[in-house]
Protein backbone atom coordinates (compact mmCIF):
# COMPACT_ATOMS: atom_id res chain seq x y z
CA UNK A 1 0.00 0.00 0.00
CA UNK A 2 1.24 3.41 -0.62
CA UNK A 3 1.21 6.46 2.12
CA UNK A 4 -2.14 8.45 1.84
CA UNK A 5 -0.31 11.47 1.25
CA UNK A 6 -1.81 14.62 3.77
CA UNK A 7 -2.32 11.64 6.43
CA UNK A 8 0.45 12.01 9.01
CA UNK A 9 -1.62 9.60 11.11
CA UNK A 10 2.11 7.81 11.53
CA UNK A 11 3.53 11.61 12.77
CA UNK A 12 0.86 11.54 15.40
CA UNK A 13 -0.12 8.27 17.18
CA UNK A 14 3.54 6.44 17.72
CA UNK A 15 5.95 7.61 20.09
CA UNK A 16 9.40 8.27 18.53
CA UNK A 17 11.86 7.74 21.24
CA UNK A 18 14.84 8.99 19.31
CA UNK A 19 15.86 12.79 19.16
CA UNK A 20 13.88 14.93 16.23
CA UNK A 21 14.59 18.31 15.47
CA UNK A 22 12.48 20.56 17.68
CA UNK A 23 12.18 17.56 19.68
CA UNK A 24 15.31 16.48 21.61
CA UNK A 25 13.75 13.71 23.57
CA UNK A 26 11.76 12.38 20.92
CA UNK A 27 7.58 12.67 21.05
CA UNK A 28 5.11 10.76 22.77
CA UNK A 29 1.91 8.65 21.76
CA UNK A 30 -0.77 11.08 20.93
CA UNK A 31 1.31 14.21 20.03
CA UNK A 32 1.78 15.70 16.83
CA UNK A 33 5.47 16.09 15.95
CA UNK A 34 6.64 19.36 15.51
CA UNK A 35 8.02 18.54 11.88
CA UNK A 36 4.20 17.77 10.68
CA UNK A 37 2.97 20.55 8.40
CA UNK A 38 -0.72 21.91 8.49
CA UNK A 39 -1.38 19.72 5.19
CA UNK A 40 0.12 16.65 7.55
CA UNK A 41 3.61 16.33 5.64
CA UNK A 42 7.17 16.08 7.27
CA UNK A 43 9.20 18.74 6.44
CA UNK A 44 12.34 17.11 7.16
CA UNK A 45 11.37 14.14 4.68
CA UNK A 46 14.25 12.78 2.84
CA UNK A 47 16.63 14.16 5.15
CA UNK A 48 19.24 13.34 6.80
CA UNK A 49 18.14 14.46 10.70
CA UNK A 50 14.53 12.54 9.68
CA UNK A 51 14.56 9.39 12.69
CA UNK A 52 14.99 6.04 11.33
CA UNK A 53 11.96 4.49 12.39
CA UNK A 54 10.18 7.44 10.50
CA UNK A 55 12.02 6.37 7.45
CA UNK A 56 11.69 2.91 8.13
CA UNK A 57 7.79 3.07 8.13
CA UNK A 58 5.94 1.16 5.91
CA UNK A 59 1.91 1.46 5.04
CA UNK A 60 0.03 -1.30 5.09
CA UNK A 61 -3.41 -1.99 5.43
CA UNK A 62 -3.35 -3.62 8.82
CA UNK A 63 -1.78 -0.44 10.41
CA UNK A 64 -2.98 2.62 8.04
CA UNK A 65 -6.87 1.27 7.53
CA UNK A 66 -8.96 3.06 4.62
CA UNK A 67 -8.58 6.70 6.66
CA UNK A 68 -6.73 8.70 8.78
CA UNK A 69 -8.85 8.27 11.45
CA UNK A 70 -8.65 4.33 11.37
CA UNK A 71 -4.72 4.92 11.06
CA UNK A 72 -4.40 7.26 14.22
CA UNK A 73 -6.92 4.55 15.79
CA UNK A 74 -4.53 1.48 14.57
CA UNK A 75 -1.63 2.70 15.07
CA UNK A 76 -2.76 3.87 18.53
CA UNK A 77 -3.54 0.46 18.88
CA UNK A 78 -0.03 -1.08 17.66
CA UNK A 79 1.90 1.46 20.01
CA UNK A 80 0.17 0.00 23.25
CA UNK A 81 0.72 -3.58 22.18
CA UNK A 82 3.98 -3.31 21.64
CA UNK A 83 4.60 -0.73 24.57
CA UNK A 84 7.80 -2.08 26.45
Amino acid sequence: MKCREGCGACCIAPSISTPIPGMPHGKPAGERCVQLSVDNLCSIFGQPERPAVCGAFQADIEVCGSSQEQAITLIGWWEQMTAA
